[in-house]
């Protein structure tokens, strides 16, 4: 029985264990299998990078007070955060890894930057 290539069909000569014919039809064959496997979670990641990206910009001192609407014009997704940290009166930070916001009143937010204890 003749063996073929996974990735362009090629009769496969080699060892009884060989599944591509060379490195180059195994590299397009794992990333056509990891492109579609993960397209969601490459969607999702993207706009998490772009939100950290934005937050930093707009944050360079670790705590600043901005516009909602000078988020948005920047491609902000308010929509998509890491996690939430509740304070003890109750008001609800989002997160995009270290960098947060509170959402505040007159379209106004309030931009953060997690400090880790123990780190300069």
């Amino acid at each position: 029985m003749e063996r073929l290539c996974l990735d362009c069909q090629q009769p496969i000569v080699g060892r009884a264990d060989k599944k591509f014919c060379d490195d180059q039809c195994r590299t397009n064959y794992n990333n056509r299998l990891k492109a579609d496997d993960n397209s969601p979670l490459k969607h999702i990641n993207k706009i998490l990078r772009k939100n950290y990206s934005i937050l930093k910009s707009c944050n360079p001192g670790g705590k600043t007070k901005v516009k909602r609407e000078l988020l948005l014009q920047k491609g902000f997704d308010f929509s998509y955060h890491t996690h939430l940290y509740t304070t003890q009166k109750g008001n609800t930070y989002f997160f995009c890894y270290d960098y947060g916001y509170l959402l505040l009143e007159k379209e106004e937010v309030l931009l953060v930057k997690r400090e880790e204890k123990g780190k300069p």
